[in-house]
């Protein structure tokens, strides 16, 4: 473990807390997060994760955006939800993205657990995106892209980070909960 790892996993712990309470803040916490876990995941040789994390930059940017300038009244982006067909949609793309990115990784590169590295990284783009838009789902997405990722940062002697998403997994049942009461409010009886 670095203070670099240190200082990243207290910036996305901020992340989410932030992002649980719908505060447009998180996106500051998460790039800069970000930036430190480009370094980490490279070093790491997680090249999937690597290259998430400059996603990630690019969605924080996108979701300061998307809150700050949403359809509500107040510019506020309500929390809403996916029909099934695109939560299927979502899925086959994610396990299409996992075989085609894990396969070229593990032919043609150094990369560690490229199966499991890809999955994570497609799943995380995925409900990345969700959370943007404030999908409710994403809550379910990352309960399960989280779970994957413990193993894999441990097995990569990422400990603190493996802590920090099994943590995540107590805080996403919260997050989920908030924003279920949240879009219920909101909708007309």
């Amino acid at each position: 473990m670095s203070p670099w790892e240190a200082i990243a996993v207290l910036l996305a712990v901020a992340y989410l807390v932030l992002a649980i309470r719908q505060n447009i803040w998180c996106w500051a916490m998460a790039f800069a997060s970000t930036a430190i876990y480009f370094v980490l995941m490279y070093r790491a040789l997680l090249y999937m994760e690597s290259a998430l994390q400059v996603f990630y930059l690019g969605m924080a940017v996108y979701g300061w955006y998307q809150w700050r300038h949403g359809p509500g009244a107040d510019h506020s982006l309500p929390v809403s939800r996916w029909p099934p067909a695109r939560h299927i949609i979502a899925i086959v793309a994610v396990l299409i993205a996992t075989v085609i990115s894990g396969r070229l990784l593990s032919e043609y590169s150094t990369a560690a657990l490229p199966y499991l590295d890809s999955f994570t990284t497609w799943g995380a783009i995925i409900a990345t995106f969700m959370v943007a838009r404030k999908v409710l789902e994403n809550w379910l997405y990352w309960f399960v892209i989280d779970s994957v990722s413990i193993y894999l940062y441990f097995s990569r002697e990422l400990y603190l980070t493996a802590l920090l998403f099994a943590g995540y997994l107590v805080l996403i049942v919260i997050g989920y909960l908030s924003w279920r009461k949240d879009l219920r409010e909101s909708q007309p009886a």
